[in-house]
């Protein structure tokens, strides 16, 4: 795993020779070369739009219909006896996703489970690893969240008696700055973390895009006795991790973003393998989260007990039809490969900041820092919406967060460099007007 991280690494240090330049031809010219291009095929992308909106809901693989439909058929042919088909069984079809998310977190297999969705999945994690006692009982989160992560804290603590308005502690950006100061995280720790049981924090901020230090942040929680864990909803298929070395004790997430799995689609969950292996970390049991090979036994297996993997934080049995445009999708992530995934992120998100800079106005600024993922949030200092509005009439697919900021993402599996330079000088064109 570490072999494959340096790897990566070493094939990002070529992007310091990079000099963009600003006119059509040089993105033309990028997109001729990029080894990834023919990926684009590989989605469904809506007419007449530059969809810059992958962040909030990613494009749908064009073989996701194909592996629905072969599901579907085998309903109609087979009923019942689908869960033990020769090809995809039902009753194991959530291992064959396993070995790819495992890739995109950087675990061992048996240290992923998709299932569920996002804030489902954060309770079920709050129940192992919130375990407040009378001196350590406080949860550190962030601020800007997105808000169901917030909710599902602070009823996780109510539902132990533990007042949210004293014990929560948020971290945000200081007076007049736009990204959380990782040395704040850490001045936090050293201050409260005798009394803090759980830092929850996002690997990337869902508002400003901001990539924090995983590994340096679950370092300093565990050395303060804390357990960590991460919200990868914007981070998982985005940016490169390596959860199982950094020693990360939990993170969820959901697909529908990155991961392109569709509106709904199903999550996962990482769990470090040391916890898997501990049969007295409390766990809501269900019938799926015991040994695979007595699930059956009903009436003979009265007492949960769960198998030593992720696994056993399954509840219920996963909805195949869910499982389905995840499975297509990490098809080609696989294909790709995460160092090129990674390069051409960088080259596109780099590319995308060098033209707006070139833009020189006063009414926009970048908010997103170097540490960052696809993602490039962009603060409108005068009349917003009008802008959004323009954007949206020249066929610019992006997101807006109110009261004025622009989220636009180029994704490195179907966006090009040419629809990036169309963004942004029809972006330029409006603000000349």
């Amino acid at each position: 795993m570490k072999k494959i991280f340096c790897l990566m690494l070493s094939c990002l240090c070529t992007l310091d020779a990079m000099e963009y330049r600003s006119d059509e031809s040089f993105a033309l010219e990028c997109d001729l070369k990029d080894p990834l291009a023919s990926l684009r095929d590989e989605f469904h992308y809506p007419e007449n739009q530059i969809y810059l909106c992958g962040h909030s809901l990613g494009l749908q693989p064009k073989k996701a219909a194909v592996l629905m439909q072969n599901e579907l058929t085998a309903w109609a042919t087979l009923g019942v006896e689908g869960h033990f088909k020769e090809d995809a069984p039902w009753y194991s079809y959530h291992t064959l996703v396993q070995q790819s998310l495992a890739k995109l977190v950087g675990a061992n297999p048996e240290e992923v489970v998709a299932m569920n969705s996002l804030t489902v999945n954060l309770h079920l994690m709050l129940v192992s690893f919130y375990k407040p006692t009378e001196n350590r009982y406080k949860i550190l989160m962030e601020a800007p969240v997105f808000s169901s992560d917030t909710y599902a804290v602070k009823s996780q603590m109510q539902f132990r008696g533990v007042d949210a308005e004293d014990s929560l502690i948020i971290v945000a950006p200081r007076d007049c700055e736009e990204v959380i100061r990782m040395d704040d995280i850490y001045d936090i720790l050293d201050r409260e973390g005798d009394s803090i049981a759980l830092v929850l924090l996002n690997g990337v901020n869902y508002l400003t895009g901001q990539f924090v230090d995983m590994e340096a942040i679950t370092k300093k929680g565990h050395e303060k006795g804390c357990v960590v864990g991460f919200d990868l909803a914007h981070t998982i298929g985005n940016v490169p991790l390596q959860l199982h070395d950094w020693n990360v004790d939990f993170a969820a997430w959901c697909s529908y973003k990155y991961l392109n799995s569709g509106p709904g689609a199903i999550g996962g969950v990482f769990v470090h393998q040391r916890h898997c292996e501990n049969d007295g970390l409390v766990r809501f049991a269900g019938w799926w989260g015991n040994n695979p090979d007595t699930r059956f036994q009903l009436h003979l297996q009265p007492d949960f007990v769960p198998v030593k993997s992720a696994d056993s934080w399954q509840i219920s049995n996963p909805s195949i039809f869910a499982l389905v445009p995840l499975r297509a999708s990490l098809e080609l992530f696989d294909r790709a490969g995460t160092c090129a995934l990674r390069t051409k992120s960088l080259l596109l998100t780099g590319y995308l900041e060098y033209l707006i800079k070139e833009i020189a106005s006063d009414r926009i600024k970048i908010i997103t820092p170097a540490e960052r993922g696809c993602q490039l949030s962009i603060k409108i200092e005068d009349r917003p919406e009008e802008l959004l509005q323009t954007l949206q009439q020249a066929g610019i697919m992006c997101d807006f967060r109110r009261p004025n900021i622009l989220r636009i993402t180029p994704i490195p599996l179907y966006n090009t460099f040419h629809e990036v330079w169309q963004f942004v000088n029809i972006l330029k064109s409006h603000l000349n007007t």
